[in-house]
């Protein structure tokens, strides 16, 4: 425990912080990349792309072995994950462009296919009398114990690059996510846009290798935007919370695979931000599921208020014993289920209200059924004063105020 609160301190050696910040600052990019390709819906294409960089990073490690005699060389390593994922995603693109199949069909082909190939070549490699290749596990589940400074360092610089990427485009993204129609009408680019974004995709895949592993990857960049998805419904806001989910569970989890060594860091990194989507889906009031319930309860108080009041009003029995409750506690009704003095008097305004509602029903038909609050509130509360007016002299035509009967009677 003293270990982690040193490495979330940065006090626990500045390899440490470094690669905790890295973390950080790759999380906080994959975050606000992964808000795009969630309302894109293109969360498939990136699994396929971290599955399809498993060959290029085995080939890159043969090749750089053979004709470099070191294969750990994280940039070239990095380059060829990208160059086979660069493959991956084009692949996709043309089996969905040239054939029948759809792209998830298509992108299922391409994911299994890389990915056997890899796990191929993985193997060729652990047969093969050179040394390195035991730290090759680590671009599945993620390792940054053993993560140099200066790979620490690549990894950090390349995630910021990415994220102000994002936010340079983040207009032009979300053009392209709800419109893209009126995005090419406006003269962008759709297509250039579109590849834009995958590119900044691979390079989060990328970057997040030797970070969370490619079978993990893909929750870094979903994970943090669909718990942000639950606090808001606007842009920048929602890209600003998924980056800062994805900062806040990448260095937490970072810091906690410095205290814990053994520990795959990607799963570390993937069970903090789950945890963070875990609080988001019940307390975001918003769209979480106690907000849901209490706003479920409040209006089945307010429904059933309301009917039991109008059953006051029509001299009719309250039978239903959450009604007779809240009329109770309301003071609407004793205890003996005889309504009160309050109740009459609430229950004949209830029922005006609710004849008001009704004739504007009849007057307005298509403008009340648009509206969500028909019924449930005061009518004054919802329609303008001048419509209100109009629906009480349409109610009580033969009405005349005592002020226009003596005006009557002087003249």
């Amino acid at each position: 425990m003293e270990q982690f609160f040193a490495a979330l301190t940065l006090s626990a050696g500045y390899n440490t912080a470094l690669v905790c910040i890295g973390a950080a600052l790759l999380g906080a990019a994959s975050g606000a990349i992964g808000v795009f390709v969630l309302l894109r819906k293109r969360t498939l294409v990136s699994d396929a792309v971290s599955h399809a960089t498993l060959p290029g990073v085995a080939l890159a490690f043969i090749i750089a072995q053979v004709y470099f005699g070191s294969g750990r060389s994280l940039p070239v390593l990095l380059f060829g994950a990208a160059l086979s994922a660069g493959i991956g995603v084009l692949a996709v693109d043309w089996i969905k462009t040239h054939t029948r199949l759809t792209e998830d069909a298509a992108i299922g082909t391409v994911l299994s296919t890389f990915f056997a190939v890899g796990m191929v070549l993985l193997t060729i490699i652990q047969s093969m009398s050179i040394s390195g290749q035991a730290g090759l596990e680590g671009f599945l589940l993620g390792a940054t114990s053993g993560m140099l400074k200066s790979e620490a360092l690549t990894i950090a610089v390349a995630a910021a690059l990415v994220g102000l990427a994002v936010v340079l485009r983040m207009k032009e993204f979300s053009l392209l996510c709800f419109d893209e129609g009126f995005a090419a009408a406006s003269g962008y680019n759709v297509r250039w846009l579109d590849r834009t974004l995958l590119l900044l995709l691979l390079g989060i895949v990328v970057i997040g290798l030797k970070t969370v592993g490619l079978v993990l990857i893909i929750a870094l960049a979903i994970i943090p935007p669909v718990a942000a998805r639950f606090w808001t419904d606007r842009v920048p806001v929602l890209v600003a919370i998924a980056a800062g989910i994805g900062a806040s569970g990448s260095y937490i989890g970072a810091a906690l695979s410095a205290s814990a060594p053994n520990m795959p860091t990607g799963g570390l990194i993937v069970l903090v931000l789950f945890s963070f989507f875990v609080v988001s889906l019940l307390v975001s009031p918003v769209r979480g599921i106690l907000a849901a319930a209490l706003k479920h309860y409040r209006f089945q108080r307010i429904v059933h208020l309301r009917q039991g009041l109008l059953a006051i009003a029509h001299n009719e029995p309250v039978l239903e014993p959450l009604t007779r409750s809240i009329l109770r506690r309301g003071g609407f009704m004793s205890g003996d289920g005889q309504p009160t003095v309050k109740g009459q008097s609430e229950a004949r305004l209830i029922e005006r209200d609710q004849k008001l509602w009704n004739l504007y029903r009849e007057m307005h038909p298509e403008e009340s059924h648009a509206l969500a609050d028909w019924s449930l509130k005061p009518i004054g509360e919802v329609l303008p004063a001048d419509t209100v007016k109009v629906l009480e002299q349409e109610l009580s035509p033969h009405v005349v105020h005592p002020e226009e009967g003596g005006k009557g009677g002087a003249n």
